[in-house]
């Protein structure tokens, strides 16, 4: 019997790593194994999965693969970490895989074609997250108004928003599609979001609204797609190409001198969004006094930040961050407003 994975898709903070948490925590007995691919090598997403003190979420099942998109890098990384796992003593009963915000789906679950794989293992099902709140407010909507917003906050656009066909390329893939954060958009305002997700979608595929990701797990897992046997019902704007990359998107690490005062730092991360175009960051703060680690979730100039674990016996609490933008951004300066 073949193993199902699941893979979670969805742009840069829409929620992927809250709903994968909400999964851990009621996967009712199933032994789950995560394979993370991050864009940056600080492993934000990874350390958020394994501090979360989930009963039965061991870090050996969890697999990152960093500073690379996973569907450029399938031979050489994927499709190695998957034997590892089914080779296993007690492989797993599912397989869940979190993409990057920039990877596009459907190469990845081509790999599931492999012969090495294809016999071992089915997907299940294909998950696009959405940001509600972002879709509303425009972010990528093919109105020219909205495209003529995004030429003036960030001058690399040029020419059709990448942003706009990762995000498209995610729906066209997916079996089941998250409205996610739609307590943060009024009632006029989601059924805008659900008319732009239905108007890319290929074929009649489920769209629910969520809240933190909270969703019933055999919902989530047990839709029985088959995706690797269904491409062709899957477009994509890179079909017939044989890679892609991402250039147009660019990450770098910051570093925060001491503590940090948790309040301040997010007041400084909208800012530094607002005014040099910043897509998304994420990262951990030590605070002064405070024995546990913060961790730090922008997207845009929305900045989210919580306690999750206390800081090991082993580690030096310091405060990092990964910053995501379109290319060109000023680093020296994004530098400067982060640090203050």
């Amino acid at each position: 019997m073949k193993i199902p994975a699941t893979v979670i898709t969805g742009f840069l903070g829409a929620g992927k790593t809250t709903l994968i948490r909400h999964l851990l925590e009621n996967a009712g007995g199933r032994r789950i194994a995560l394979v993370i691919n991050e864009f940056g090598d600080l492993g934000v997403d990874r350390e958020v999965i394994t501090g979360c003190a989930i009963p039965g979420c061991d870090a050996d099942d969890v697999v990152e693969l960093a500073n690379g998109c996973i569907c450029c890098t399938v031979a050489d990384d994927f499709l190695p970490t998957m034997e590892m796992l089914l080779d296993r003593d007690t492989p797993p009963d599912h397989i869940v895989i979190e993409t990057s915000g920039l990877a596009l789906p459907k190469p990845l679950v081509k790999a599931f074609t492999w012969p090495e794989i294809r016999a071992r293992v089915t997907v299940d099902g294909v998950i696009a997250v959405v940001d509600a709140p972002a879709v509303a407010a425009g972010r990528f909507a093919d109105d020219p108004d909205a495209v003529a917003g995004q030429r003036e906050a960030a001058d690399t656009l040029d020419h059709h928003s990448p942003l706009e066909e990762v995000f498209e390329d995610q729906l066209l893939a997916a079996d089941m599609v998250l409205l996610n954060k739609a307590d943060l958009v009024d009632a006029a305002g989601l059924a805008a979001v659900r008319r732009r997700v239905e108007e890319e979608l290929p074929r009649a595929v489920k769209i629910v609204e969520t809240r933190h990701g909270r969703l019933d797990v055999n919902v989530l897992l047990g839709l029985l797609a088959g995706a690797e046997d269904d491409l062709d019902a899957r477009p994509s704007h890179h079909d017939g190409e044989d890679d892609h990359d991402h250039d147009d998107f660019e990450s770098f690490e910051v570093r925060l001198a001491g503590s940090a005062d948790p309040d301040a730092l997010k007041f400084r991360i909208e800012a530094a969004a607002r005014d040099h175009g910043i897509l998304r960051v994420k990262g951990f703060v030590h605070v002064a006094g405070k024995p546990r680690r913060h961790v730090i979730q922008g997207v845009g100039g929305r900045v989210d930040g919580y306690y999750d674990r206390p800081w090991g016996a082993d580690e030096t609490p310091e405060s990092r961050l990964v910053v995501i933008g379109l290319q060109g951004l000023d680093r020296a300066a994004v530098t400067r407003a982060l640090q203050g």
